[in-house]
């Protein structure tokens, strides 16, 4: 049995039209993000979710709302979810970032583990993240009936989805930049296991069957995940 994760990001806002770093501000979808969020809702609701989650900024709750209505779903609100805490570096543009810090927003794509000045690294962000789903992988039994909506932020997801599929730290910067209301898609199978008595040391064979293919109380927490994709939206 699998489970299907959709992880969404959020319409645009007028800091993403401006170039201008939000981390953690609450700033506001503008006009064009409400639209893009009525656009990917219309796809999204072919797509049997029937759990929707979001950060607690309204950029991405006010997406997430807007598949919500065409469900006639509730969106559970967690702030694990929130987009990376940029410290200094949040309200600047882009411009006055490598001004001010020459250099340093390179190294902060590359490195998942360097953090801007009073804020936090994609590392940190991955955990918070990755908490959430994993408490979601034992909360709902019924996730295998259909799929869950996770709403959130581009820095976010990318770290969440580098985490998941177990990534090495050198590995996170290999996923391009993740447009507005564009999302990844992955799927959460039983972990396979060759049968040694040490199984962190046998190898995950993608293509077989676990011997027990079925989700129950005792492998929702050491889940296999797969990308299934990235950056799918509609203008893509």
């Amino acid at each position: 049995m699998t489970r299907r994760l959709i992880l969404l990001r959020h319409g645009q806002t007028n800091y993403n039209a401006t170039s201008r770093m939000q981390g953690q501000l609450d700033t506001e979808l503008s006009d064009l993000g409400f639209a893009q969020a009525d656009s990917a809702a219309a796809l999204l609701v072919k797509s049997n979710i029937t759990h929707i989650f979001s950060s607690d900024l309204s950029r991405a709750y006010n997406t997430a709302q807007a598949v919500a209505k065409l469900i006639d779903a509730e969106v559970g609100v967690d702030k694990r979810l929130r987009e990376t805490h940029l410290g200094e570096w949040q309200a600047k543009t882009h411009t006055e970032v490598d001004e001010e810090y020459p250099g340093a927003r390179a190294q902060w794509r590359h490195d998942p583990q360097w953090a801007p000045p009073g804020g936090e690294s994609r590392v940190e962000v991955a955990r918070r993240a990755r908490q959430f789903v994993d408490e979601l992988m034992v909360s709902l039994p019924d996730w295998d009936q259909g799929t869950v909506l996770i709403v959130a932020h581009g820095g976010t997801i990318n770290a969440l989805t580098s985490n998941l599929l177990d990534l090495e730290y050198s590995q996170y910067p290999m996923f391009s930049g993740l447009g507005n209301t564009c999302w990844a898609q992955l799927t959460a199978r039983p972990r396979y296991y060759a049968g040694s008595e040490n199984p962190e040391d046998d190898l995950k064979n993608s293509g077989a069957v676990s011997a027990s293919p079925h989700f129950d109380g005792t492998n929702v927490e050491n889940a296999q995940w797969y990308l299934d994709c990235w950056n799918m939206g509609v203008s893509r």
